[in-house]
């Protein structure tokens, strides 16, 4: 059986849609930003390691014309085809998918948040065969090609035709043991395609686990239409045999960990991954990066990731205002934050910092406390790879802020213009520009006095070629508002 894991080519008005695993949707000029989608590929390596014969296209980060895109599709001629979707571009995958399926005998999946949350509607408006929900799909996706093949057992949270009829087997579930996994496949993926600016290259990214270990915040898809708000880890033995595998064959420079907040949360993790990493003699032989809590960035924790080779962390601030940080359910105040990010500066660890704007709530005064804290943090011990990350909030289907702006009527757009979601404009009222105060965040990396002490940190060719990619970056984000 021949699986194809595709994303075939999308853009508008000269930008691409950052959409493999990535979070926030949004169309971006900055051509520093292509994340590697470690599920998706994770599914592909189970695939080809249990005899299905794979073909993976990511067309929007190896920026391929239509053209070129369905000539290497048709001539792999799959009998099913995957494809992973979100909220702002699941109008495009439905066409896309209607007329395939018109042109040839072939069988489709999607997977995603959105269709883990909204799976009805991708059969109402498409001739798609499955729709496979939660987020270990890379499991579920080969237990379906396993059952096409040989017969057997479907996975739960599938959704699937039934001649006129469209069916389910009931809640998605989740598994428990996240190191029987296999380590990724990086030349079947094309890993050197993805790359973003604030890494050190050459890089590439894992994930340590799935489900941020605590935290619940409303506005995130992930942990309420994947991960049932729940965490899993892998061991640290495990993830410091894929370390040293990827160091041995691909000489990387770092390795982001894209685990929701990564491992940090669990201090006894780290304490056995710190002792890996040590006996393998792998600290000092790469970079490693991670998402992070602030709020769990104790002056220990900092400690352990410092001494076991943890260069940048980043870190989803997401407002200065605690009343904000309340009705996101971020479990965080701003003082847990500031002092985390602070403790992380002063063990030498590098923050990238992530914010939205245009809550409904939101007044200028709330916004002007998030610019204020952001600056402040900014500038408490700038060195090359601090940064920092603004957009507005987009309530994404299956998220408890969806449900609330439905609730409140806050939506300013129909609420199905699934389109809208893209980031281009908002969808929520605001009682502020949340536009106007996005680009005023990101220009904090222009302020005079950031730059200068940017400047002064450099220690190396290593440190001026990443702040050279990070300004490219950002000069490519401020174009998007």
């Amino acid at each position: 059986m021949k699986v194809a894991i595709i994303y075939p080519p999308i853009s508008k008005e000269g930008k691409f849609s950052l959409l493999g695993q990535n979070r926030q949707f949004r169309y971006s000029s900055s051509n520093e930003v292509r994340i590697y989608p470690v599920v998706p590929a994770t599914a592909a390596t189970l695939l080809k390691e249990n005899g299905f014969d794979v073909l993976w296209i990511d067309a929007i980060n190896e920026r391929l014309t239509m053209q070129e895109f369905l000539k290497r599709f048709y001539h792999f001629d799959p009998d099913m085809v995957v494809i992973e979707t979100k909220t702002p571009v699941i109008k495009n995958h439905w066409g896309f998918i209607n007329e395939i399926k018109n042109e040839n005998d072939v069988l489709v999946a999607l997977v995603g948040d959105h269709v883990s949350a909204r799976p009805e509607k991708s059969f109402e408006r498409s001739k798609v065969d499955y729709i496979i929900t939660g987020g270990d799909y890379d499991l579920s996706l080969l237990k379906l090609a396993r059952n096409l093949e040989f017969g057997t057992d479907l996975p739960k949270g599938l959704w699937y035709r039934d001649g006129d009829k469209i069916k389910n087997n009931g809640r998605f579930e989740l598994v428990d043991e996240l190191d029987d996994l296999p380590f990724i496949d990086r030349e079947l993926t094309n890993w050197q395609l993805y790359c973003v600016a604030f890494l050190h290259s050459p890089s590439t990214y894992i994930m340590t686990g799935r489900g941020c270990g605590v935290g619940n915040c409303s506005f995130c898809s992930w942990q309420h239409s994947f991960w049932n708000c729940t965490a899993r880890l892998r061991s640290p033995a495990n993830v410091a045999e894929e370390i040293e595998m990827l160091v041995n064959n691909y000489k990387l420079k770092e390795i982001f960990d894209d685990n929701d907040s990564g491992a940090i949360w669990n201090k006894e993790w780290l304490r056995e991954f710190h002792v890996e990493m040590k006996e393998r003699g792998l600290i000092g032989e790469v970079f490693l990066s991670s998402n992070a809590r602030a709020d769990c960035l104790d002056r220990e924790t900092c400690d352990l990731l410092k001494k076991s080779g943890f260069r940048l962390l980043l870190c989803g601030l997401e407002s200065g205002n605690n009343s904000s940080l309340e009705k996101l359910n971020k479990g965080e105040s701003i003082e847990q934050i500031k002092e985390g990010i602070k403790n992380a500066k002063d063990h030498g660890l590098r923050v990238l910092i992530t914010t939205m704007t245009g809550y409904p709530w939101e007044t200028i005064n709330d916004v002007k406390q998030t610019y204020d804290t952001v600056r402040e943090l900014m500038l408490y011990k700038t060195r090359v790879g601090d940064s920092l990350q603004s957009s507005f909030v987009i309530p994404y289907p299956g998220t408890p802020l969806y449900e609330e702006a439905l609730e409140k009527d806050w939506f300013i757009i129909d609420p199905d213009d699934y389109e809208m979601y893209d980031m281009s404009q908002p969808v929520l009222k605001s009682h502020i520009k949340p536009l106007e105060w996005c680009n005023k965040l990101w220009s904090i990396h222009k302020e005079p006095k950031f730059v200068l002490k940017t400047l002064f940190s450099i220690r190396s060719f290593d440190d001026f070629k990443l702040l050279r990619d990070g300004l490219k970056s950002v000069l490519g984000h401020t174009k998007d508002f």
